[in-house]
């Protein structure tokens, strides 16, 4: 009855990590919409046109009103408050996580590998398509003030397409690869111990789960690179903001790196109970 209890309270868990992971997500998105909408208004020409109309305000005393800059500063609320919301999700899903973590002194470590796997594949799941990077590129310009030349919110599976797109085909493939594939197959292997430890195919499983075990730092490295090469300065690149897709996604290095450990001592005590 009482692990019948807990059972169902990690699954309560599990279940909650992913709606505030999926919420998280639209959020994100919604910030990364109202962004888009708002460098829509701080190009060169809509910038120019935003100074006519506040001149044009100020000869008429009054008479003439200047709508952009309250539309302006709408936008600018429904974007602070989108990437409130974002946070505060993430950070939600990330404590319901940790509370994952800490069923290990409560369940079987077949149980804490299972539900830590499922854990970290919602977080490398939400880390791969949510938005980690915000890149803003502008520039001041005379007469105009600050205008905004480019702006791009990056996550890593549509970075990795775009990559490909633009040729830059050493860097697609090694993101692909390190941060897509390899942790796919990494937290799928977990769920196949998990799931199956019993299994004749038992040995093989070890020996190719202890040999994908060796990238856990890789993940971290890959994402640290990632930033690095897109935040790099190519010209009037003036902000770079991590978004909450990174968050995600070190949650999953961590988590991935714990569980594994897990695994590893729930297959050497397997192996021990046949002597």
């Amino acid at each position: 009855m009482k692990n019948r209890v807990i059972y169902t309270f990690v699954v309560l868990m599990l279940v909650l990590m992913g709606w505030f992971s999926l919420r998280a997500y639209q959020e994100a998105m919604a910030y990364q919409q109202s962004t888009t909408q708002l460098v829509s208004h701080l190009g060169a020409k809509e910038q120019a046109e935003n100074r006519l109309k506040a001149w044009a305000e100020k000869l008429s005393l009054g008479f003439y009103k200047n709508e952009t800059q309250a539309t302006l500063h709408e936008i600018q609320t429904a974007q602070r408050l989108h990437r409130s919301a974002a946070m505060r999700y993430t950070l939600y899903a990330i404590l319901l996580l940790g509370g994952i973590l800490g069923s290990y002194f409560l369940l079987s470590l077949r149980a804490f590998t299972l539900f830590g796997a499922l854990g970290a594949l919602i977080m490398l799941l939400f880390g791969l398509i949510t938005p980690i990077l915000m890149v803003t590129i502008h520039k001041e310009i005379e007469y105009l003030g600050d205008v905004v030349l480019s702006f791009e919110s990056k996550g890593v599976i549509g970075s990795v397409s775009k990559l490909f797109e633009s040729g830059d085909m050493v860097v697609a493939v090694v993101i692909l690869l390190f941060s897509v594939i390899v942790p796919l197959i990494k937290i799928l292997s977990l769920l196949f111990v998990s799931l199956f430890m019993q299994s004749t195919f038992a040995h093989g499983i070890v020996k190719f789960f202890k040999m994908i075990g060796k990238w856990s730092m890789v993940d971290v490295f890959v994402v640290a690179t990632f930033l690095v090469y897109l935040g790099a300065n190519k010209g009037d690149v003036s902000r770079a903001e991590v978004e909450v897709g990174l968050y995600f996604f070190l949650a999953y290095v961590i988590v991935s790196m714990l569980v594994s450990l897990s695994a590893d001592r729930m297959l050497h005590e397997k192996k021990y109970e046949k002597y």
